[in-house]
Order: C-alpha cells, then sequence, then structure tokens
C-alpha cells in the first residue's frame, strides 16, 4: 500500500507519516496542493490523506482533479472543518471518508487501510499466474491450492508482479511501488524481500531475477 499525505503543517505531516510507516504503510508527502498533483500524476497512490485548507492549489479543488483525472485513488479528507455541512460538501467533492482534526491516530490507521481495502477491490478482484492466486481485497495468497502467509511488503511486490501478467518490471518501479520516496535503494530492503518471498512460494522458482534489470513472474 502506498498513502500520500498532503498536509500543509510540516510537523503533523511528518508525525502522520511517520506514524504510519510504522504500521509498515509506504507514505509519501506533499505540503501543498500543487505539489500533491505532481506528485499523484506519476506514482499510482492506494490512499490520498488530505488536509482541506491548502495554500496554492485548495484541496477540494486537488480533490476535484484528482477525480477528474482518475487518479490517486481513494481519498480520505483530514480536516478541521467538522460541521455537518462541511462533511457533507467534502463528500460531494468526491471524497470517500472525512476525519474531523484532533483526531485519534488508530482510527486514522484503520480508515486508510479499510479505503486501500475497497480500492483493492475495484482494481483487482483475483490475480493468477503460474498456479500462484492472489486476492487484493481479502490480502491472501496460495500457490497451487497450499496457503502462502506473507508480510505486507512480501504481498505488495508479489501484487506488482503478479500485475504484470509475466513483463519484467524494473527495480525501481518496484521500489516506487512499494516503499515510499525516503526508502534508501542502497540498504537491499528489496533484495532481501524478493529473497523471502521465493522461499515462501517454494519450488519451482517463480520469480526471476534479469541482472541489472529486474524481476519477472
Amino acid at each position: 500500500m502506498r498513502v500520500l499525505v498532503v498536509e500543509d503543517e510540516e510537523r503533523l505531516a511528518d508525525a502522520v507519516a511517520h506514524g504510519l510507516r510504522l504500521h509498515a504503510i509506504a507514505v509519501d508527502v506533499a505540503y501543498d496542493g500543487q505539489e500533491a498533483l505532481e506528485m499523484a500524476s506519476y506514482v499510482g497512490y492506494d490512499v490520498v490523506v488530505l488536509d482541506r485548507d491548502l495554500p496554492g492549489v485548495h484541496g477540494d479543488d486537488v480533490c476535484r482533479r484528482l477525480r477528474a483525472d482518475g487518479r490517486g485513488g481513494r481519498v480520505l479528507m483530514l480536516t478541521a472543518a467538522g460541521q455537518i455541512r462541511d462533511k457533507v460538501g467534502g463528500l460531494a467533492l468526491g471524497a470517500d471518508d472525512y476525519l474531523v482534526k484532533p483526531f485519534a491516530f488508530a482510527e486514522l490507521v484503520a480508515r486508510v487501510r479499510a479505503l486501500a481495502r475497497r480500492s483493492a477491490r475495484s482494481a483487482a478482484p483475483l490475480l493468477e499466474r503460474g498456479g500462484i492466486a492472489l486476492d487484493p481485497a481479502r490480502r491472501t495468497v496460495a500457490r497451487d491450492g497450499r496457503p502462502v502467509s506473507l508480510n505486507r511488503k512480501e504481498f505488495d511486490v508479489l501484487r506488482v508482479l503478479l500485475s504484470a501478467d509475466g513483463a519484467l518490471v524494473t527495480s525501481g518501479e518496484l521500489r516506487r511501488s512499494v516503499w515510499d520516496e525516503y526508502a534508501e535503494p542502497g540498504t537491499g530492503a528489496l533484495r532481501v524481500t524478493i529473497t523471502s518471498l521465493r522461499k515462501k512460494l517454494g519450488l519451482p522458482a517463480a520469480i526471476h531475477n534479469v541482472p541489472g534489470k529486474g524481476y519477472r513472474l
């Protein structure tokens, strides 16, 4: 899962991002509306946590444009405007959920995950290749009918590879899809995840490395 947090109060934005990362969620941060639209134009986010009162491009306009362009996945408006008319207005703009500041962080995490599940159901009900079946909505994996237990990163890497339907997926594409912009390519996180995923999927080997390029199923 990859999330974009859009919030002009930098300390709050960074705190929200840090908290979500502690729950194994990849998070990018934009501090104004224009930056958010630019980031969403080249990254396919599952959920956008969007402050409404943004400098430059207002949060309402960001929401409208994400919806019009079909970008940004699900939108969770996170704002201090908590009157009923504010909530109705935000949902009418195309937001999928609305959370009022101050908020309980556990509730934010739960809502983000619920929205990501809804996004997964609409994007791909089931991914299958070579005896491997992945259900994005239920977050389950099986190989030849045998359940396979994966952690969040392993699951997300496998989902990207299955979505490619046998085509090569570069290491950079995998990192951008599964990790956030702060992940260090030199840490070997992708390599470690691929190694663990191969072991859990068992033989015959399902994931093949194309040296210097990437991976394919």
